[in-house]
């Protein structure tokens, strides 16, 4: 008897797995907010310099808010005050002929900015302008330091000491440093409170998904991969109009932190992984859960003929007191590939994803229209991937929305500025497949790696997803010496990638591995539910 044999018998998608999956919610619902927090809390907006200290006491003072800036401030090409520059003395005769500012000295600003805005922002409150715009990018790829350190410390906290105690380490955690950095009052506090957010918020990223596909048979793994997406998505589409009805930074960050104390409530009534117990030769435990999941399912009778010391046969493991670590990704070869080419395609997946994310006031509309467009348009991308991965694998899918991403985000490079819309629909439509293969990966990753190492496997392929998250800013910043070069960059790096997942092996409708030996000693393994049934 295997395990989904077991799971078949307490029914491995009832009452008591939709009910873990719905508190498993209250806690991710943080996710898209403090993962894309930054496209809010770091807006720049339109600003001048303060020009208070022209104001020598005499003509200055007479003049009108206009008139002051026609004499203070140079203009720019397009019409509009420099945003960085400001006249060295007062140009008065620009009130008669405001064309001839031709080589009149100008220097940076001196007072301060004044910006054009009732909205409070990182850029407003340590005014992060000019030579400190990009600042205001940093903040994210610091954020996603943190998330990327977390990814590898939950994983190893993960399957060293379970599932559940992992869950609560990172609610605390990021409670803690999510709520202490709406209180920043410096930009390094921020910027070391958001790295420690990002660092605890990892553990519920990967950790939650894990803990309910280790619950749910063969037969639902695809929906329930799909439906764990799904909270992404709306909350996605859910943020940026919080954003436009909250003015002020600080109460956004708040408000993104706080159902993680709803979170902390429903955690004593989360189970702990029976995998995981069973594994670990912790049979008492995961006989009394799986009894409970018996119960809540209505499958009482099976769990009561199946003795405690029965389930150690069910996942045979090599040494159960073995503790596994990092090393073992490498130490065998077919781990040692398996975690390579997961490692280039969660890089591939994460790096032009958050590319199109960040960049979301570059494809012609404003900000939260932008960011509700791209959170709506993740709702057909779940309805698409999940109709392939039932039809074609998990691998292909994969590989083709991967490619499908770069392609959009190729042929965007060629839509003209001035058509806004469009450059927002052909935009919509690369992230709509970055966020098919990235709800694909997530399921794929955690099938491919053994219950041993499944967090392990998990949390390191995180960690090389977020190395491409805190990248992808940074080449965003390079349109400054090339419009055009991120896109490129992103696309080359989505069709790339996308090609390299056809080195992995198929998953779908396959047993999940359990240990290490079962992945370098490869056998046939139930290709359906009701194979894993007739199973002895």
């Amino acid at each position: 008897m295997k395990f989904e044999n077991v799971l078949a018998e307490v029914d491995g998608f009832g009452r008591f797995q939709q009910m873990m999956i719905l508190m498993s919610v209250i806690p991710r619902m943080t996710l898209p907010f403090h993962f894309l927090l930054n496209n809010f809390v770091a807006i720049i907006p339109s600003h001048h310099c303060d020009i208070s200290s022209l104001d020598d006491g005499g003509y200055f003072g007479n003049l009108s808010q206009e008139e002051r800036l026609i004499v203070g401030i140079p203009v720019q090409e397009d019409g509009t005050p420099n945003s960085c520059q400001m006249f060295a003395e007062p140009q008065y005769h620009l009130l008669l002929n405001s064309s001839s500012m031709t080589e009149l000295p100008t220097v940076p600003c001196q007072n301060g900015w004044v910006y054009d805005t009732f909205r409070s922002s990182l850029a407003t409150e340590w005014d992060l302008v000019c030579d400190q715009r990009k600042m205001n990018r940093v903040t994210a790829t610091i954020f996603f330091l943190g998330v990327m350190f977390g990814a590898a410390a939950f994983g190893y906290i993960s399957d060293r000491f379970g599932r559940k105690n992992s869950l609560l380490v990172s609610y605390v955690t990021t409670s803690l440093f999510g709520f202490t950095s709406a209180l920043s009052y410096n930009f390094t506090m921020f910027a070391v409170m958001r790295f420690l957010t990002g660092f605890g918020i990892a553990g519920i990223s990967i950790t939650s998904i894990v803990l309910c596909i280790e619950w749910v048979d063969i037969k639902h793994r695809t929906k329930v991969g799909v439906l764990m997406s799904l909270d992404w998505s709306i909350f996605t589409a859910l943020l940026p109009v919080m954003a436009y009805f909250v003015n002020d930074w600080r109460v956004l960050t708040a408000i993104a932190t706080s159902p993680l104390i709803l979170a902390m409530i429903s955690w004593w009534w989360l189970p702990e992984s029976a995998r995981w117990l069973i594994s670990n030769g912790k049979v008492e435990a995961a006989h009394f859960y799986l009894r409970k999941c018996a119960k809540v399912n209505g499958r009482e009778q099976f769990m009561a003929d199946l003795k405690p010391e029965s389930l150690s046969k069910v996942i045979l493991v090599e040494n159960e007191n073995r503790k596994y670590s990092y090393l073992d990704l490498v130490r065998t070869p077919r781990m040692r590939r398996l975690a390579i080419l997961t490692a280039i395609v969660w890089f591939g997946v994460a790096c032009p994803y958050y590319g199109i994310i960040f960049n979301v006031s570059g494809f012609g509309l404003n900000i939260y229209i932008t960011q509700l467009i791209y959170g709506l348009i993740e709702l057909p991308a779940k309805a698409l991937i999940y109709f392939a991965m039932n039809k074609v694998g998990r691998r292909s899918s994969q590989g083709g929305a991967l490619v499908l991403t770069g392609l959009c985000i190729f042929c965007n490079m060629f839509v003209p500025q001035d058509m806004g819309l469009f450059r927002t629909a052909v935009g919509a439509l690369g992230k709509m497949f970055s966020e098919a293969s990235f709800t694909c990966v997530y399921l794929y990753t955690t099938e491919l790696y053994p219950t041993v190492m499944r967090q392990n496997g998990l949390g390191y392929s995180s960690f090389m997803g977020r190395v491409g998250v805190s990248v992808s800013p940074l080449i965003i910043l390079l349109e400054e010496v090339w419009s055009h070069l991120p896109s490129t960059i992103f696309s080359l790096v989505a069709v790339t990638v996308g090609l390299t997942c056809y080195f992995l092996p198929e998953t779908q409708n396959i047993r999940l591995p359990e240990t290490i030996e079962e992945v370098e000693n490869p056998r046939r393994r139930s290709i359906s539910a009701s194979d894993e049934k007739s199973q002895p």
